[in-house]
């Protein structure tokens, strides 16, 4: 009997090990359990929630006894495990179910694509898995977002009471029953004990859920804490925030506004300069417009030297526009009879 190495935990030596034991491996729990596992198995089924058209990734899955419970909900079932003789064993019991498709899989990596099934689960084979933080994130990999992964597995008794006897039990009888029924299976069940006792306790497991990226992880304990039922939802896909969305959309505008830039700030001097200014500064307009095109969004078209064109008018006018003294013609708007203002004050009553 090959007996893995509960350190290691190379899969060839825990397949070897399953295929010796997969002819009396469900009659074994049975016995073992002393019948409940067949209660853990309807709790687990419960806790997935399996119905008509659901994908049901079952990991671990040995002879298919829980793919089965899951398949007679409707749902179809992908029953996974590592070892080829649980497979042939599981594909010869459930021959006539079109619900169940037996696969040979790593759990470490599932050969299926990202979203592939509405749940995953596995029961009772995550410790015997090399790396199970590994085999939790690719569960959550190939579950679609809002879908479940179930996880029952053996776990720390509550009562020290009742872990003290659990553990005497696994170490003393349980090996020597299992031989009693299988020969070969004496070793295989010194190892799962071995593995049941270096497992971590439900508040680890329920951690280690969270970081392969899990929400609303809990868990619950079967039969006093020998066994604990964990589950957690894979996130829902999230929509962008609308904030994101609405700056994406500013970019253009914000673009134009810096393109637009020097005809406001002209239009603004325009507005606050006389009238007699404004027409003046109209004459050379084109070439202004020009220089403004080729020069950056944060300078003011009037802040640049005049083209040679614009230089020429600019000289026929002997002053530019922009200096013009505030005693000259004032702006309709201005009492005529009061006193001249200073440039600042016109500047502001050319806004209003």
């Amino acid at each position: 009997m090959t007996r893995p190495d509960t350190t290691t935990k190379h899969g060839t030596d825990v397949s070897a090990m399953f295929d010796e034991v997969s002819p009396k491996y469900d009659l074994l729990n049975d016995v073992l359990s002393a019948g409940n596992s067949r209660l853990w198995r309807i709790a687990t089924t419960r806790a997935i929630g399996p119905r008509k058209g659901m994908r049901i990734l079952d990991l671990a899955a040995g002879t298919g006894t829980s793919s089965a419970a899951l398949a007679a909900h409707g749902a179809h079932v992908t029953a996974a495990d590592f070892s080829e003789g649980m497979l042939a064993e599981g594909r010869r019991r459930n021959a006539g179910n079109d619900l169940i498709d037996f696969v040979w899989a790593d759990a470490t990596q599932l050969p299926f694509e990202d979203d592939s099934f509405d749940a995953a689960t596995i029961s009772y084979g995550l410790r015997n898995v090399s790396d199970p933080k590994q085999a939790l994130a690719e569960m959550a990999r190939v579950v679609k977002p809002g879908g479940r992964v179930v996880i029952a597995e053996f776990s720390r008794p509550s009562s020290e009471a009742v872990n003290w006897a659990y553990t005497k039990y696994n170490r003393h009888v349980l090996p020597r029953v299992a031989g009693l029924i299988n020969r070969d299976a004496a070793e295989a069940y010194k190892y799962l004990n071995e593995s049941i006792e270096e497992w971590p306790a439900q508040e680890e497991l329920a951690r280690w859920l969270r970081e392969a990226g899990l929400e609303r992880v809990a868990y619950r304990n079967l039969t006093l804490g020998i066994v604990a039922l964990h589950r957690g939802f894979v996130p829902r896909a999230k929509p962008a925030a609308p904030a994101t969305k609405d700056q994406g959309a500013d970019k253009p505008a914000a673009k134009a506004s810096a393109a637009t830039k020097p005809a406001t700030q002209a239009a603004a001097a325009k507005a606050a300069a006389p009238k007699s200014a404004t027409k003046k500064a109209d004459a050379s307009k084109p070439d202004a417009a020009k220089s403004a095109a080729k020069k950056p969004a944060t300078k003011k078209p009037a802040a640049k030297k005049p083209t040679t064109k614009s230089t020429a008018k600019a000289s026929a006018d002997k002053k530019p526009a922009a200096k013009k003294p505030a005693t000259k013609k004032p702006a309709a708007n201005t009492d005529t009879t009061a006193k001249p203002t200073p440039k600042s004050e016109t500047n502001e009553r050319g806004h209003e």
